[in-house]
């Protein structure tokens, strides 16, 4: 049995998902998540989760900074970005971090029931109206250099970078992740070394790089 993972702070929204993941899958388990740290938790505590449904706008998720803390804290889970942005080019950058398909919140109810079957059976989807336009754009070099460094911080160094963007010091970051000072500082010479920035005001700029403008006007929380 499939397990999804819906995370998207409207309930109306996780409703429909979770209605199009039954009728695609008939026998899915589908578990809900209204903020990013939620969906993380979930993914900690139920690793049978097969495939994350990811609001690109939801509380907690800097854009796309989101996809790319699921990518390198659980790779086994595919991630499909859900957002009522379409711009072709924010389509690119997503698969480049590693999405295995992106749902239009303009999408019908079909065209979500086929997004959720093709991958599940591990191919990518994309929505028809956005293929062609996708496909012309340009990947940018700097974010496929940017996905691949991400790509290469461990699960707890990606866990320490995501406060130090936020503006943790590092005796805060170490009471939130219940682990001694000296770890926190060990992890973020590490993640310096990897990321190629030189101090923490660098590093958590190269994060922040992966925020999106809401289409509605606000930033990410």
């Amino acid at each position: 049995m499939p397990t999804l993972l819906i995370a998207d702070d409207h309930p109306l929204f996780r409703a429909a998902l979770r209605g199009a993941a039954l009728d695609a899958a008939g026998d899915v388990r589908a578990l809900e998540a209204g903020t990013l740290d939620d969906a993380l938790s979930a993914l900690e505590q139920h690793p049978e989760i097969d495939l994350v449904l990811l609001d690109l706008h939801m509380p907690g998720n800097h854009g796309l900074a989101g996809l790319a803390a699921i990518r390198a804290q659980f790779p086994a889970v595919a991630v499909v970005l859900v957002s009522a942005n379409e711009d072709p080019q924010v389509v690119r950058r997503a698969l480049d971090h590693g999405a295995a398909g992106y749902i239009p919140k303009s999408a019908g109810l079909e065209d979500m029931r086929e997004a959720i079957r093709t991958v599940l059976d591990c191919e990518e989807w994309l929505p028809p109206a956005l293929r062609q336009a996708v496909a012309r754009a340009q990947s940018d070099p700097g974010d496929a250099a940017l996905a691949a460094r991400l790509a290469s911080l461990t699960p707890q160094q990606f866990r320490v970078l995501t406060p130090v963007a936020d503006g943790l010091l590092n005796k805060q970051i170490a009471d939130r992740l219940d682990v001694q000072e000296r770890t926190v500082k060990a992890h973020l010479t590490a993640i310096f070394e990897k990321l190629g920035a030189r101090n923490r005001t660098q590093a958590g700029v190269i994060l922040r790089s992966l925020e999106l403008s809401d289409p509605s006007g606000r930033l990410d929380d």
